[in-house]
């Protein structure tokens, strides 16, 4: 098959305008950056609020792997088997960062026949919304330096500074620096560092803000420091919201481009599941709604991820209620999650994909517990063993839950109808039960004791001192009714990439505790969680390359 680059540059685009007249958008409501991309102007969710909403497909998957598992290309596949079933249906994803771009990751807009178009738009630059968090984001970083530096009305203890910077990009020498080096006129000595732009709360803030007027309040909540009394600053006492929302006036309106076959697809914010919340806007899903019947939208990584944070965060905020859940699953890492290793993960190998479906029982057994129907998509490589299709699907069916293979990334919305006919199935004939697992006023110990035993199978929680100092003085604040956004490996279940599989007899360990007031949740980092991210040994840059005509090389 060709590449994923090579298919997307063949592909026959219709101009955006009609993608967006197809939705029934009106000319005044969409902004054209370019014939392929557009965004959308918040107008038009006020003009359809009282249209009925469509169905929410949520789309997530078993544990990443290096094998892979293909939740973006079943998200895009099936946006596409709906459009060919003559549905109207609407996907809605993440935009990529450029660090995983140019990492080991890869991009994220999906694969094979079943992608969002023009991708290496999508993948780079796009239309610059992530490059307005991260200024965003370092104008507030900037803003309280100079208070500091200026004077320091606010009493500001730097010893006590929380706030750190950010960039696109992965970059290991970013995590922890000194700052303020060189001459009086340089600003004063600290320490200081990065974190990747899709984990900083602004980010987090775009995904989550109802509107522009939303965002700019919730920015102005925002805890950056204390001051030598210990009394919190917040980037409102800094006067930095107008400013700052001034900055995302564009970017909080969703991204509007098409699948490969010609669907619409909206793709907006970025946060990472492992180190953030991990669903794209609210913005974006409320539209997609309003607009289709069917809207089919993914959280990162696996359903004690992404999936846990929308239905316990997300939906909180925005009432927004999915009702259907996909769990995705490949052979390939089924075989890893049975102790495989990756180079032999498509040799054909019963008793570990046995053992290794412990990890997709783990996830059905947490989906469920939210009360969702759930479909599994069986996600084909080139490699299965009919054999080994049949254990999986046969394995479903003994635990109860409906199932489909599909064949989207060779074969696009063509090998996605009979997953696309099985979700519209469940979607008719299962009732949706759904529930938070957790109530919000509950103490933050107790609601990460219900993470670490329901979603994570393990036998309770243990923290770092400075995390029950954090804890005790959050909750004094006022703070401890917020919802958990638990930051750990995307690699296990549990809190060691290591342990594969459905881990049991260990104890989640909360490292760190950082307070996104603004966002509205509680991060809390679990074991060896890096939130600036660094490049593997031959970094997928090393590959990308640009002819004299402009034509893209080596994005995958």
């Amino acid at each position: 098959m060709l590449s994923d680059i090579a298919i997307a540059q063949q592909a026959r685009l219709k101009p955006i305008a009609d993608i967006a007249a197809e939705l029934n958008l009106k000319p005044e409501e969409i902004e054209l950056y370019g014939n392929y991309k557009a965004k959308v102007d918040l107008k038009a969710l006020e003009r359809l609020k009282d249209r009925p909403n469509g169905k929410l497909i949520y789309t997530t998957a078993i544990t990443a792997t290096p094998a892979g598992e293909g939740k973006t290309c079943t998200t895009i596949g099936l946006t596409q088997a709906l459009g060919k079933l003559g549905k109207k249906a609407i996907a809605a994803i993440r935009e990529p960062s450029l660090g995983p771009t140019f990492g080991v990751k890869g991009g994220a807009a999906g694969g094979g026949y079943a992608q969002v178009v023009p991708m290496e738009d999508i993948n780079l630059h796009f239309t610059g919304d992530i490059h307005a968090v991260s200024t965003a984001h370092n104008l507030l970083a900037a803003l309280l330096d100079n208070h500091i530096a200026k004077g320091n009305a606010l009493n500001i203890d730097p010893k006590r500074i929380i706030f750190r910077r950010v960039m696109d990009m992965n970059d290991r020498q970013l995590r922890n620096i000194v700052i303020g080096l060189g001459g009086l006129g340089d600003g004063y000595v600290r320490e200081a560092g990065f974190d990747i732009s899709v984990a900083s709360e602004i980010m987090a803030i775009l995904c989550l803000a109802e509107d522009l007027q939303d965002l700019k309040e919730r920015v102005g909540k925002i805890l950056v420091a204390y001051t030598y009394d210990r009394e919190p600053v917040y980037a409102k006492d800094l006067n930095a919201q107008g400013a700052i929302a001034v900055i995302m006036k564009d970017a909080i309106k969703p991204n509007l481009v098409q699948t490969l076959e010609g669907q619409p697809a909206f793709v907006h914010g970025g946060p990472f599941a492992n180190i953030a919340h991990g669903n794209n806007s609210i913005v974006a899903t409320r539209m997609g709604l309003k607009l289709a019947d069917y809207v089919v939208t993914e959280g990162g990584f696996a359903a004690d991820l992404g999936a846990e944070k929308f239905f316990n965060i997300v939906h909180g905020y925005s009432g927004i209620k999915p009702d259907v859940a996909v769990i995705v699953a490949s052979i390939r890492a089924l075989n890893m999650h049975g102790g495989v290793s990756r180079e032999d993960v498509a040799k054909t190998n019963l008793s570990a994909l046995k053992a290794g479906l412990t990890n997709l029982d783990k996830h059905i057994e947490n989906v469920k517990k939210f009360g969702i129907p759930i479909v599994v998509a069986i996600n084909q490589f080139p490699t299965d063993d009919q054999e080994e299709l049949s254990l999986v699907e046969k394995h479903c069916e003994s635990v109860g839950v409906y199932y489909a293979v599909s064949k989207v990334v060779a074969e696009g919305g063509k090998g996605g109808l009979e997953f696309a006919r099985t979700v519209l199935e469940v979607l008719e004939k299962e009732e949706n039960r759904f529930k938070p697992l957790y109530d919000w006023a509950e103490p933050i110990e107790k609601k990460l004791d219900i993470l670490a035993k329901e979603i994570y199978g393990a036998d309770g929680v243990v923290f770092a001192p400075k995390v029950k100092r954090s804890i005790r003085d959050l909750t004094k604040l006022g703070y401890g009714n917020l919802p958990i956004c638990v930051a750990k490996t995307q690699h296990s279940i549990s809190d060691n990439p290591a342990l594969k599989g459905a881990p049991t007899g260990w104890t989640l360990t909360i490292s760190d505790v950082r307070p996104s007031l603004g966002a509205g949740f509680l991060v809390c980092l679990a074991g060896d969680i890096m939130t600036m991210p660094g490049l593997p040994a031959k970094p997928a840059a090393e590959d990308v390359d640009i002819d004299q005509d402009g034509q893209i090389t080596g994005l995958f």
